[in-house]
């Protein structure tokens, strides 16, 4: 990994990798057809949601990035996540001369003798969820013996939605740290075992990372200028950090200072604004001031940030801002009232940043920029694979909330 400066090059050869290999996810995935093979997902405007939240034209004008819709994955986890697993097969397959180089159509990988070739090989993971279901349905449909470790915070649906796709799924009681644990010691022990680190791994980095050049077309094709005098502001929910941070620093490495990026956390989970704030190099943990790290929001109940990307963080990030879990589910309620999106509870903590910067705290992180002519990108990070059951269920919580407040 470079310093602290973004990287245009490493943020390329995720991107070529991605294109390389965008026919290989048509042909597996039906879902990928019409988009031939290419992870991306629409730019939505934003200003009924706007308008709901008490935020005039003043305050610049508000997106919505939809990676909750993201095919296959469901969430934001399919960029960095389908990004590892196919460097994995790559190597292997170069190794192995199945591949003999970069223009090698890599539909050859998913042909008989590159599974009888790959199902010699595990890829395990460790994972709350999203990025389980990400790592085990790519692993899994190239033939991989793909095993997910996941923690108590797992929804049922994510476990068996995995199963049915072949995946071996392997439940923990304690938290995500421990479920990640569990998957590293399996991977260590085992021969031909890939472990996906996401505390500490570049090819998730720069797979999320790859995100910034879409985001600049589409914000392009939107009529939206980003420079000094329009700043873009982006607010991204945050886990252990390992997409939130990519795609911050790919935005960095194309807008530099003109961009500003912020992460959502759970009020009982901020392991990232903790390790920031502590201003220590070692790693601080949630737990060690006090925090419960139990919070609806189970993509993000992670009690330590990864050390990596905390450090590429520090310079870069614009800052952190906290969610409550009431303020989760009215945040998910006013995405689906004012723009018919519905999306799980950690997929709404970034509704809050352009509100957030709004306050008086928030204007003092840029008291002099003239936020009339900026742009807010939320990114709704997960949801459209959610059962819809549980989605109403979702809803229905938070109309029985916002009843109570009104009252």
């Amino acid at each position: 990994m470079p310093g602290s400066a973004p990287s245009l090059a490493l943020i390329d050869e995720a991107e070529s990798r991605l294109a390389r290999c965008a026919p290989l996810l048509a042909a597996l995935f039906p879902e990928l057809a019409a988009a031939g093979g290419h992870i991306e997902s629409r730019l939505m405007a934003a200003k009924p949601l706007q308008q709901a939240l008490g935020a005039g034209d003043a305050s610049g004008s508000w997106y919505l990035k939809r990676d909750d819709e993201l095919p296959v994955a469901g969430s934001i986890k399919a960029r960095g996540g389908f990004h590892e697993v196919l460097a994995i097969a790559e190597s292997i397959a170069l190794e192995h001369d199945l591949l003999k180089d970069t223009a090698t159509d890599r539909r050859i990988l998913a042909t008989p003798q590159a599974r009888a070739l790959f199902s010699q090989y595990a890829v395990t993971v460790g994972s709350t969820g999203n990025l389980g279901m990400s790592i085990g349905v790519m692993a899994a449909a190239l033939g991989f013996d793909a095993v997910v470790h996941m923690s108590a915070d797992a929804k049922e649906w994510k476990k068996d939605r995995l199963r049915k796709r072949g995946v071996r799924v392997v439940e923990h009681a304690g938290d995500y740290a421990e479920a990640v644990a569990a998957g590293r010691a399996q991977a260590l022990a085992a021969p031909r075992s890939h472990f996906v680190d996401d505390e500490q791994s570049e090819l998730l980095f720069f797979g999320y990372a790859a995100a910034a050049r879409g985001l600049a077309r589409q914000l392009a094709e939107a009529g939206r200028v980003v420079d000094a005098a329009h700043p873009l502001f982006v607010y991204i929910p945050c886990g252990v950090g390992g997409a939130p941070g990519g795609i911050s620093h790919g935005l960095k490495a194309l807008f530099g200072p003109n961009v500003h990026c912020f992460f959502a956390e759970p009020v009982a989970s901020p392991c990232f604004l903790v390790q920031l704030a502590s201003g220590a190099d070692s790693p601080v943990s949630v737990y060690d001031i006090g925090l419960d790290n139990r919070t609806e929001a189970d993509g993000l109940a992670v009690g330590q940030a990864s050390e990596l990307v905390a450090s590429l963080m520090r310079p870069q990030l614009g800052g952190v801002f906290t969610v409550s879990d009431d303020e989760l589910y009215l945040n998910l309620l006013a995405l689906k009232d004012t723009l018919g999106v519905e999306v799980e509870p950690s997929a709404a903590a970034a509704v809050s940043g352009p509100g957030w910067l709004g306050s008086a705290t928030g204007r003092a992180y840029a008291p002099d920029i003239d936020m009339s002519a900026a742009t807010h990108v939320i990114w709704a990070t997960g949801g459209s694979l959610v059962p819809p059951d549980a989605l109403r269920g979702f809803q229905d919580h938070a109309r029985q909330l916002s009843q109570r407040r009104a009252a």
